[in-house]
């Protein structure tokens, strides 16, 4: 691998700087998974990846730089919500992908959260990216609307996917609980139950 990525993009699939950028990238996931934000440098990042480090600075300047690249990656896959035929197992099957996320040894979901607290370039690009995935998942709300298992005003998708997930980053972020085999399916039944009752309608 040379040390330096073309000053013109190289835009042919498998390219020279898509390569380079996924040896960054998982570079730099391997570190975070590893040492944490405190660990994480530009130096050891190029050494993991194999390129010189004028090739990293160069292309993103600092940690920050590689923190919001690598979430904007993580956005950029082709990742559909669950489409089980019930809004309950829909909302149980990402309740089961989010805990397998936060309990797999490195979890580089529970770091990246830590980093983004560290920097605020991070910060804004891990926003963005679970407002873009809270969007994604609002077609879990719509469907049930058309299946009748929901009442048919308006039920604010949002809070209800907040409701439904949340109990699992309380648990295992927040109070650092060893993971519960029930708690997807009994999360995302809670909040199934209370939709269902109008509790996420709007008042219109």
């Amino acid at each position: 691998m040379t040390d330096s990525l073309d000053t013109t993009p190289d835009r042919r699939p498998g390219g020279r700087t898509a390569r380079v950028r996924t040896q960054v990238l998982d570079a730099v996931r391997a570190e975070l998974a590893e040492g944490g934000h405190e660990a994480l440098t530009v130096e050891g990042v190029a050494t993991r990846a194999g390129v010189h480090r004028a090739t990293v600075y160069r292309r993103w300047r600092d940690v920050g730089g590689l923190l919001v690249d690598l979430i904007d990656a993580a956005g950029e896959i082709d990742w559909q919500p669950p489409d089980t035929g019930s809004l309950r197992g829909d909302l149980t099957a990402l309740n089961q992908e989010i805990q397998e996320s936060l309990v797999v040894q490195p979890s580089f979901a529970v770091a990246l959260m830590a980093a983004s607290f560290h920097s605020e370039q991070a910060a804004r690009a891990q926003t963005r990216l679970w407002a873009d995935r809270y969007a994604q998942c609002e077609v879990l709300v719509g469907r049930a609307v058309e299946r009748g298992e929901l009442p048919a005003r308006h039920t604010d998708a949002r809070s209800l996917l907040i409701a439904a997930t949340a109990p699992l980053y309380h648990q295992l972020v927040l109070l650092r609980d060893a993971p519960d085999p029930l708690l997807p399916q009994r999360a995302a039944e809670a909040a199934f139950l209370a939709a269902a009752a109008g509790a996420f309608c709007s008042s219109a």
